[in-house]
């Protein structure tokens, strides 16, 4: 059973919980009031589970003060303050500032969709939110409307760190297990080949997305919809996206080296911000071209009660012919509305095919040799508005 602090209950001698402000599933936000200072504060609480084993239950607490500790060391106006850690019964408790407005996606939900120059400036602030992050070896891993506070003044906060991983320290997830939401994970993380700053970068665009058209790109109504949209099906960017669509495109592309970093993005940002036009950075690849084919092969629906579902998600390299150097994309022209269409191409040449089938969003059947590997994750589904 699942057990939670009352209202009004002191933690820690120190803080009175008052109001419930939200609830995920990593743990239950209180607004209460810091005895000792005399302001209000969040307090986060690891609700207690009877049904953990001693084992389960020490994972959590130390999720939790990993949290923590993730944050103490960040330090922007864009990411939220952490006050004091504190255990009261033998649960933790994260106490940090207490941000009104509510979330991105509450505020999504409740007034509609944003415009594309409040998207930029939510974008810019979260880019320098993960900019100071990632500098520090922290990986959020859960960047999505739901964990982004919006101030009343409108100052935008980056939140909810549990997922985070910590350079230097052990992962907390058991191998194979996928943590995060579908909806916003980069296709790297869902095939267990790579993490890093990057995966964070392709959430920020499915947020961008999200806020501009009001659900995510990758929306679907199965889990198994939801990673097949995220590693082989064309991407869609909003119509929205308009002017941020070179943006957008270079955050979404699928293979995390020609990904935009966060210094490029928030520099195409900030130009449409003060000119209302975006400039790709000097050097920059087209982002629409891919030299990485992510097939999914298989989606096993396993256990749906509780919080897991399992798939299998078949990883194929399709980057070259096994020295690690990669194809060449075949690029791609489209004529103008009302143009005559172009003659008809030649058959493509095995080094090409692959990136036409991607152009078209389609996934192509591995080779004859070609490096393929099976790798089953778990996605934790928590309570709590995406």
């Amino acid at each position: 059973m699942v057990t939670e602090g009352e209202t009004g209950r002191v933690i820690a001698g120190r803080y009175r919980l008052q109001d419930r402000l939200g609830r995920g599933g990593m743990g239950v936000v209180w607004r209460a009031t810091d005895q000792l200072l005399g302001r209000q504060v969040a307090v986060k609480e690891l609700p207690s589970d009877d049904s953990l084993s001693a084992a389960q239950a020490r994972r959590r607490r130390d999720r939790t003060l990993r949290e923590a500790r993730a944050l103490a060391q960040l330090h922007h106006p864009n990411v939220i303050v952490v006050h004091d850690v504190v255990e009261h019964d033998e649960r933790p408790y994260i106490v940090m500032e207490l941000v009104d407005g509510g979330s991105l996606a509450d505020r999504v939900a409740g007034r509609g969709p944003v415009d594309a120059r409040e998207a930029a400036r939510i974008g810019v602030a979260l880019l320098g939110a993960l900019r100071t992050a990632h500098a520090a070896g922290v990986l959020h891993r859960d960047v999505k409307p739901s964990n982004v506070l919006v101030a009343e003044d409108g100052r935008v906060v980056l939140t909810d760190f549990g997922v985070a991983h910590v350079a230097g320290t052990s992962t907390l997830t058991e191998s194979g297990t996928l943590v995060g939401s579908p909806e916003y994970t980069a296709p790297e993380r869902m095939s267990g080949v790579r993490t890093g700053p990057e995966s964070d970068l392709w959430s920020l665009g499915a947020l961008l997305c999200a806020v501009l058209s009001g659900e995510s790109p990758f929306h679907r109504d199965s889990l198994g919809g939801i990673l097949h949209a995220v590693v082989s099906e064309e991407i869609r960017p909003p119509a929205q996206a308009g002017p941020l669509l070179p943006v957008i495109r270079g955050l979404l592309e699928r293979d995390p080296d020609r990904r935009l970093d966060a210094a490029q993005a928030e520099e195409m940002l900030r130009a449409y911000l003060e000119t209302g036009r975006t400039f790709p950075p000097a050097g920059t690849a087209d982002p629409r071209r891919t030299t990485r084919t992510v097939l999914l092969a298989a989606l096993l629906a396993a256990a749906t009660a509780g919080a897991g579902i399992s798939a299998a998600a078949l990883i194929t390299d399709r980057d070259g012919g096994g020295d690690g150097t990669p194809a060449s994309p075949a690029p791609r022209t489209t004529p103008p509305p009302g143009a005559p269409s172009p003659p008809a191409s030649p058959p493509p040449s095995p080094s090409s095919e692959p990136s036409a089938n991607r152009s078209a969003g389609r996934s192509s059947a591995p080779e004859p040799g070609a490096p393929v590997s099976t790798v089953t994750v778990t996605v934790s589904q928590g309570a709590g508005p995406s």
